[in-house]
């Protein structure tokens, strides 16, 4: 079974495949409406990406650190995650 990180990897490349159908679209001068339901479509996968990311990061990076003790190291995972969050949210 595919990990997070490997599914969040195939939405990615999927991205950059419709991204230049998107560019071809444009200069083609294809109609709008097409270009922006691609463009959102695209959006959308990128979204996807993130979050199985996230739940990637959760699972594996920030797992780790809260089993480590060490509190500095969760502090800065906590402040890691809410300035994605943050970023995400824009």
């Amino acid at each position: 079974m595919a990990t997070k990180k490997e599914k969040a990897l195939v939405n990615l490349k999927k991205t950059q495949s419709l991204l230049g159908k998107i560019i071809k679209m444009v200069e083609s001068d294809e109609y709008c409406i097409n270009i922006m339901q691609q463009n959102l479509a695209a959006i959308g996968m990128l979204r996807s990406a993130h979050q199985m990311l996230m739940e990637n990061h959760l699972h594996c990076c920030f797992e780790k650190a809260i089993k480590s003790g060490k509190k500095a190291k969760q502090l800065e995972m906590v402040e890691e995650i809410l300035k994605v969050t943050k970023l995400s949210n824009k």
